[in-house]
């Protein structure tokens, strides 16, 4: 019977260990996955927004849809990429669909409806913040890396 648990532990401790061991290095992998980039728009320059799109498109291909978090940030005159009227309107509803998010400045909108006493309608799959500066600044201290095209 002592030979029995003798050999049993023998057999049963390494496998333990093994998992325990693998397990650490999923955690450590699964904690430095995803790569996080959040890309400011805060112009009405159209080839500067279309740059924004394709730098996140491009960042997306090279490091797989599940390997890096991208949020594109509009305020200001580039909030007009992210509505309904914007030329990139149907491109930017397809990134939405592609793990890729857009957050309008509530700021930027609230002073469009104030102005025109209209609320700018957003492109289907953009979501708002109530301030788009303090939205990058707050993705920044989570690690984010900053990009302004």
């Amino acid at each position: 019977m002592k030979n029995l648990k003798y050999q049993l532990i023998k057999f049963i401790l390494p496998i333990v260990g093994a998992g325990l061991l693998l397990g650490a290095f999923t955690t450590v992998s699964a904690a430095e996955a995803p790569h996080k980039i959040v890309i400011q728009v805060s112009t009405d320059d159209a080839r500067t927004q279309k740059i924004a799109l394709n730098n996140a498109v491009n960042v997306q291909k090279l490091y797989g849809i599940d390997n890096v978090a991208i949020e594109i940030v509009a305020y200001g005159p580039g909030l007009g990429i992210l509505t309904t009227k914007s030329k990139e309107a149907a491109r930017v509803k397809s990134l939405a669909m592609q793990n890729i998010k857009f957050s309008a400045c509530g700021n930027t909108m609230a002073k469009i409806e104030k102005k025109t006493g209209k609320k700018p309608q957003l492109t289907e799959g953009v979501g708002t913040v109530k301030a788009g500066v303090a939205r990058i600044m707050a993705l920044q201290e989570q690690g984010y890396a900053y990009l302004r095209p």
